[in-house]
Order: structure tokens, then sequence, then C-alpha cells
């Protein structure tokens, strides 16, 4: 059900101003993109195979903004790809694990993404990520 780690999710409050480490180190942005859904602009960079999704804020009602108030900067989920997202959150709501999302919404990269609450992941905010050519 699960396939691999797709990305681990950093909330910033400048894109711009987190790149420099970055690109510092030498890696290049593969992708930027804003989600209007979920009030963010989004940048991947691929290191290995695995994204590091750096997640600004656009609103002041953005998820990420609201993360960002509550704990600062830094790593706010790590995402799982899966080959079927209704039957993995279907299973999670069978076995007790409390969701965020019981069903997928469109995400980045016009995935289908859908978040598991940190309360069933020790405390780690889990999205799970379906491609839509499944």
């Amino acid at each position: 059900m699960f396939k691999k780690i797709d990305h681990l999710g950093i909330a910033v409050k400048s894109i711009d101003e987190a790149m420099k480490f970055y690109t510092s180190l030498g890696m290049t942005v593969d992708h930027i993109e804003e989600v209007e859904t979920q009030k963010v602009r989004v940048a991947m960079i691929n290191v290995g195979g695995v994204n590091i999704e750096l997640l600004e804020p656009t609103s002041p009602e953005s998820p990420i903004a609201k993360a960002i108030e509550k704990k600062g900067e830094g790593l706010h989920h790590i995402a799982y790809s899966v080959d079927d997202i209704r039957a993995a959150l279907a299973k999670l709501k069978a076995d007790g694990v409390p969701l965020v999302n019981e069903e997928p919404m469109v995400g980045a990269h016009n995935k289908l993404i859908a978040f598991v609450h940190p309360k069933g992941v020790n405390g780690v905010l889990t999205e799970l990520s379906q491609d839509q050519d499944h």
C-alpha cells in the first residue's frame, strides 16, 4: 500500500529566503507552484529521489501560516506515496487511526492528498499522496 517517502514538507515564511541554504549546497528548485485551495506557494527540491517541499503561506488563513505562528518554521509533515489513497484511508479509519481528511483533495503536482492526524502517528502530521494516473 505504501510505496515510498514522497516528500518532507517544511513550513517557511519565505521560499526565496529558505532557498539560500539549499542553493548554497548546489541544489535547485525543480518546480514552484501555488496551491490556491491550501493557500500556499510550494517549491520542490529533489534530493536523492525524495522531494523536499518548501511551503510558504499565501494567506494568514493558510494552515501553514497557522503552523508557523504556533510552532515556527520547520518540519511540517512527512508524505508517503500510496497506490490507492481511498483504500489507505479506509484501512486507517477501520484501524482507528484518526484522520484529518477522510476524502482526498487535490494538492501540489495535481496529486490526490489526505492527512493523517498527528495523534495517530506519534505526533507527526502525515500526508498520503497518490498520482492521479492511478
